[in-house]
């Protein structure tokens, strides 16, 4: 496991609440938390208010870190790259990340890099410096013998609450993947993966405040496994769902 570093940008431990949502329902609870919460920075600043989120998934040719998941193996681990655009520029934001699961609990470094470190990993398979984060990413892809698999991208709308409480809140629209080994594919051949869904995310340091979980509790929600990974290849790959 990694020792906490300046180079994480946040601390790692968190808790993961997600729900499906239909339109109507997303309509109604985002009025309910508007006196609670504001927009976050990138929303504010987005066309639409809602900004592009866009992930790499590795995995083995086993599958393994999906198989994984659908078992609910515990202490499983996730590798991505993420991008918030959908063209590669000098200055375009890359983040390398790695998710722990155990239980309910989620441990999350990340970490920027530069678009020349994306670049040679994707051709060489190795990351240039000595960041932690990019050292461990790159064991446990070769640990597992892993490849890029999936592209997954959505647009997110996310929000703060207005008393700066350590919790986050985000609506996913749009929800689509691809097979493919780049972050910027030239062929548009997504797929979406529910169609009039948006997928709420509320992520906590430690418990949901009173007045969320009360909001939660009023619109009859109920918390499902909701990997973007999982779906997105079962999406582009229906030859790999599980009957469990």
């Amino acid at each position: 496991m990694l020792q906490r570093r300046a180079v994480t940008e946040e601390v790692p431990w968190r808790f993961e609440y997600k729900y499906q949502l239909s339109r109507l329902q997303y309509y109604r609870l985002k009025n309910n938390i508007v006196p609670f919460c504001e927009p976050d920075l990138y929303t504010r600043k987005a066309v639409g208010n809602r900004y592009l989120v866009r992930s790499l998934y590795f995995d083995n040719d086993q599958f393994q870190a999906y198989y994984e998941k659908i078992e609910g193996t515990f202490g499983r681990i996730k590798c991505r790259i993420r991008t918030y655009s959908d063209e590669l520029q000098k200055d375009t934001t890359l983040r390398a990340e790695l998710k722990n699961r155990w239980g309910e609990a989620i441990e999350k470094y990340s970490t920027f890099i530069k678009r020349r470190d994306y670049e040679s990993f994707m051709k060489k398979r190795h990351w240039p410096g000595n960041n932690p984060i990019l050292q461990e990413f790159e064991r446990i892809y070769y640990l597992r013998a892993m490849k890029a698999k999936v592209l997954v991208e959505y647009f997110r709308e996310g929000y703060n609450p207005r008393d700066r409480s350590d919790v986050r809140i985000t609506f996913d629209h749009d929800v689509r993947s691809c097979y493919t080994d780049t972050l910027f594919p030239l062929a548009n051949l997504y797929k979406y993966h529910h169609y009039h869904m948006v997928i709420l995310e509320i992520k906590c340091r430690t418990k949901q405040p009173a007045w969320l979980s009360k909001i939660v509790r009023n619109h009859g929600l109920k918390y499902i496994a909701n990997s973007k990974y999982t779906q997105g290849l079962e999406a582009v790959r229906p030859d790999l769902l599980s009957p469990y």
